[in-house]
C-alpha cells in the first residue's frame, strides 16, 4: 500500500522558510554584531601605556575595539587632520590656528606625562654620568665630540671616561619626543635657536648623527652602539637596561629621572590651564625637578557619529581614572589631580 505524501503545500513551505529566516536573524544578531573599532595613531612615547589601556578597556567593554599604531606624533596628527583616524596621540599640542581648520573640531586632552632621558652606551663606566646643561646642549650641537672632553671630565672627576667618539642617536621621523627635547634645549641656551637646529618635531642634526625611527628604534640603536648617547622616553631606556645620565636642572642640581623628580616638574604646571601646560615644562625651576618632562596628549574630535562618541569617551575616561595607576608601573608620570580635572572638562565637550 502506498503511504500518503508528507510534502507540504508550496505556499505553506515558503511561509515557514521566511519565518525560520526571521527567527534565525533575531537569534543570531547579537552574536554576529560587529565590534565597534576605534582607530588611533601617533606618539611612540605613550604607545606602551596606550596598549595597556586598550587591553583593559576591551576586557571591560567587549563591544569596543581599539587599534593604535605607534608611528610618531607628526604622522599621527597628519592622519587625524585628514580624518582617517578617530584619535591621535601626540606629545605636542596642535597649534590653535591649525586646530581651527579641522571641520569636526578638535579637543586636546592630556593623557599622561613622561621624562625624556639621555641614555648612553659606555659599558666600562663605573658610576653615574653627570651632564651639566650647557654640556649636553653642546653634545647635541656637535661641539663636544669625545667622551673625555674636559667639560665632561670636570663634571665627573671620579669617573674614567674613555677617549672615544660620542655618537649622537636621534629621531628621523616626526616626533613629539624630539619636540620636547629641542624645546628644552632652546630654553637652556640661545645657541640652540640662533643658528642651531631650532625647535620642532623634525630638526637637522649635526653631521654624523645616527637616526632611527620611534623611541624604540633610538633605544635599540643606543644599545648596540659603543659610545652612543640619545634621547628616549624613560620607560624605553628602563626596559632595555640602558644607563641614563643625571642631568643638571635649572636650579643647578643633578637629578635622576624618578617618579618624585618628574612629579616635582609637573607640580608647577598644574595651574597653567590646558593651553599653558607645555610651555611651563620647558625647563622647570623646582630644585627637585627633572629638567626634561613632557605631557602627552590625545587629540579627539568634538563630534562623532552615534555610538562612536560614547566609545571614545569611555576609552579616554578610563585612561584618566584607572589608567593613571598603570602609568607609574611603566615609568610614566601620573597626571596631577588638577590636570585630570582640566582633561575631563575638555572631554565633556564631545558630542
Amino acid at each position: 500500500m502506498k503511504l500518503p505524501s508528507r510534502k507540504l503545500p508550496t505556499a505553506l513551505a515558503a511561509v515557514l522558510a521566511v519565518a525560520f529566516c526571521l527567527i534565525a536573524t533575531v537569534i543570531l544578531r547579537p552574536a554576529l554584531a560587529e565590534t565597534l573599532e576605534l582607530r588611533g595613531a601617533g606618539s611612540t612615547l605613550a604607545a606602551p601605556l596606550y596598549r595597556k589601556w586598550i587591553d583593559a578597556v576591551e576586557r571591560a567593554h567587549p563591544s569596543i575595539g581599539v587599534r593604535y599604531e605607534a608611528i610618531g606624533s607628526g604622522e599621527g596628527v597628519a592622519r587625524f587632520v585628514a580624518d582617517t583616524v578617530d584619535f591621535a596621540g601626540s606629545d605636542v599640542q596642535l597649534p590653535l590656528a591649525q586646530a581651527a581648520k579641522i571641520e569636526r573640531g578638535v579637543i586636546q586632552v592630556p593623557s599622561t606625562a613622561g621624562m625624556v632621558v639621555l641614555a648612553y652606551n659606555l659599558p666600562e663606566l663605573k658610576g653615574q654620568l653627570r651632564l651639566p646643561q650647557e654640556v649636553y646642549v653642546d653634545i647635541f650641537l656637535g661641539k663636544i665630540r669625545t667622551w673625555n672632553d674636559p667639560r665632561i671630565l670636570a663634571a665627573n672627576p671620579d669617573l674614567y671616561l674613555p677617549s672615544i667618539n660620542i655618537a649622537v642617536v636621534a629621531r628621523q621621523d616626526s616626533s613629539g619626543t624630539t619636540n620636547a627635547l629641542t624645546r628644552h634645549l632652546a630654553a637652556v641656551s640661545n645657541r640652540w635657536t640662533d643658528g642651531g637646529p631650532g625647535v620642532g618635531n623634525i630638526v637637522v642634526w649635526p653631521q654624523g648623527a645616527m637616526l632611527a625611527r620611534g623611541n624604540e628604534g633610538v633605544a635599540s640603536r643606543i644599545k648596540i652602539s659603543l659610545g652612543a648617547i640619545g634621547y628616549v622616553e624613560y620607560g624605553f631606556a628602563r626596559r632595555l637596561g640602558l644607563p641614563v645620565a643625571l642631568l643638571e636642572n635649572k636650579s643647578g642640581q643633578f637629578v635622576a629621572p624618578t617618579q618624585q623628580s618628574g612629579i616635582a616638574a609637573l607640580a608647577a604646571s598644574a595651574g597653567s590651564g590646558l593651553d599653558g601646560l607645555a610651555a611651563s615644562l620647558a625647563n622647570p625651576a623646582a630644585p627637585q625637578a627633572y629638567p626634561i618632562v613632557t605631557y602627552s596628549w590625545l587629540l579627539l574630535h568634538e563630534s562623532y557619529p552615534t555610538g562612536r562618541a560614547e566609545a571614545v569617551t569611555s576609552f579616554v575616561d578610563w585612561g584618566l581614572d584607572s589608567g593613571q595607576a598603570v602609568a607609574s608601573d611603566l615609568g610614566y608620570l601620573a597626571l596631577p589631580a588638577p590636570v585630570i580635572d582640566l582633561a575631563k572638562s575638555a572631554l565633556s565637550r564631545i558630542k
